[in-house]
């Protein structure tokens, strides 16, 4: 799934919060956002794998959410949230699409890996790939919450991620073929400093 979608998805995660204790609403919300993007940081990375996490951050966001009813403060309940949305995000990349470069051919059999299970979880495709229709039209619904949700205080932010999203979608599948000729026409010594796992994706 889309980043734009996972970042969303940890936004609504917070709300919740924001109806029993509205004095924690902010970091919430600011943390359910960021850790539903955070997962995809290792994109320069083994992607999907080095910060994603779908079994230890979900029990880590039981165990620190725990902390947060019990003692509940900015750093507890922004915790709570942020690996909430972290766990979100790595256990629903699940139920999508498989790490190739074209997914949508659906060759490939590698969805999240789980570090709990030393292997890789295989892709469900509930969402075929990221920027498929469906995901687009789930970056759209959750926006469409979030605006109901929070009332004008995240409006911009949550109107810009729903267009990144969107744009994303629509140029899915052409970024790919960009992609390959922006190496073609690289000089071959630019292309040898190149990491060899890049260069096998984008040929």
């Amino acid at each position: 799934m889309m980043a734009t979608t996972h970042a969303l998805a940890g936004l609504l995660l917070s709300v919740p919060v924001a109806l029993v204790a509205p004095e924690f609403a902010v970091v919430a919300a600011v943390a359910g956002f960021t850790g539903g993007v955070f997962p995809d940081l290792d994109m320069p990375g083994q992607h999907r794998r080095t910060l994603h996490f779908p079994v230890y951050y979900a029990l880590a966001a039981a165990a620190v959410g725990v902390a947060a009813v019990l003692v509940p403060s900015v750093w507890t309940v922004g915790g709570a949230l942020f690996l909430g949305g972290a766990a979100a995000h790595s256990l629903t990349d699940g139920l999508g699409g498989d790490l190739e470069l074209r997914p949508w051919e659906q060759r490939g059999d590698r969805a999240v890996y789980s570090h709990y299970h030393r292997r890789w979880w295989r892709p469900r495709r509930w969402v075929r790939y990221d920027g498929a229709p469906e995901d687009a039209v789930a970056t759209v619904g959750l926006g469409l919450l979030a605006l109901l949700a929070y009332d004008g205080v995240f409006d911009a932010i949550v109107a810009g991620t729903v267009a990144v999203g969107v744009v994303y979608a629509v140029l899915r599948r052409r970024i790919v073929d960009w992609g390959e000729q922006a190496v073609d026409a690289l000089p071959e010594e630019a292309v040898d400093r190149m990491p060899d796992s890049m260069i096998e994706d984008l040929r």
